[in-house]
């Protein structure tokens, strides 16, 4: 069954289904924009040559993959080299978006070099903080790390829908379903200095944290749903 599950046929149905379930829920669904940091995120959005950062927790990336969908700027994705995160990576890459392959555990450095250059051609750079495996909703350090280094913005984003199920998988991963309603949720941009030190690095990594999981209940909450808990905080990675 694994082996069946893992040819190249499989795989690329699995792929055309996820791609194809998320344009239609997007399609049949009315989604808005709203949150304090919505109108400098736009700024930076359809403008020229204005790089930033972009983050949202792990089990928001289902409807994260079409935001601004009409005016889709050249974001570069995160994704982890496990086997998952091969199918999460063409379905994205389907979606119009680059997608740029390691984690916190394997290629990270030469991932997070990637992204700086990324950001230098005048790019978007995102990162889910609580990927590949968590734990859930507590952020690693490699966005903090990216922003610190290159001083563009830090967007935290977040997107809630009034239906479809919270499901039981590490990141608590929204499945939307179609014809919804659903809200896209832009935090203010944090400016991470250069050259921090680890106390320093600690602080301003708690603070996309606290502010990612504002933003979420916060999104959720209009939404008509309950709270996603983050995780007990486990051994987390600089």
């Amino acid at each position: 069954m694994k082996r069946i599950a893992r040819s190249r046929f499989v795989q690329t149905l699995l792929i055309w289904l996820i791609t194809g379930y998320i344009r239609l829920v997007r399609i049949t669904s009315r989604f808005a924009e709203d949150g304090p940091g919505l109108d400098r995120f736009l700024d930076h959005w359809e403008g020229t040559r204005k790089p930033m950062v972009v983050c949202f927790w792990h089990g928001r990336l289902m409807m994260m993959a079409r935001f601004r969908r009409r005016d889709q700027r050249h974001s570069n994705v995160l994704i982890s080299t496990h086997a998952d995160g091969e199918l999460i990576a063409r379905a994205i890459e389907n979606l119009g978006m680059t997608t740029v392959r390691g984690s916190s555990r394997r290629g990270g450095v030469g991932a997070l070099r990637e992204l700086l250059q990324v950001i230098e051609r005048g790019e978007i750079a995102v990162f889910t903080p609580d990927g590949p495996k968590g734990p859930r909703m507590r952020a690693q350090g490699g966005a903090i790390a990216a922003a610190s280094a290159t001083g563009v913005p830090l967007f935290p984003v977040t997107v809630s829908t009034r239906r479809g199920p919270i499901l039981n998988s590490w990141d608590r991963f929204l499945l939307a379903t179609p014809f919804n309603r659903g809200l896209y949720f832009v935090g203010e941009p944090i400016m991470v200095p250069p050259d921090l030190d680890d106390d320093a690095f600690e602080r301003w990594r708690l603070l996309l944290e606290t502010r990612l999981n504002d933003l979420t209940a916060e999104a959720d909450r209009r939404m008509g749903r309950a709270t996603v808990e983050p995780a007990p905080p486990g051994r987390l990675r600089r």
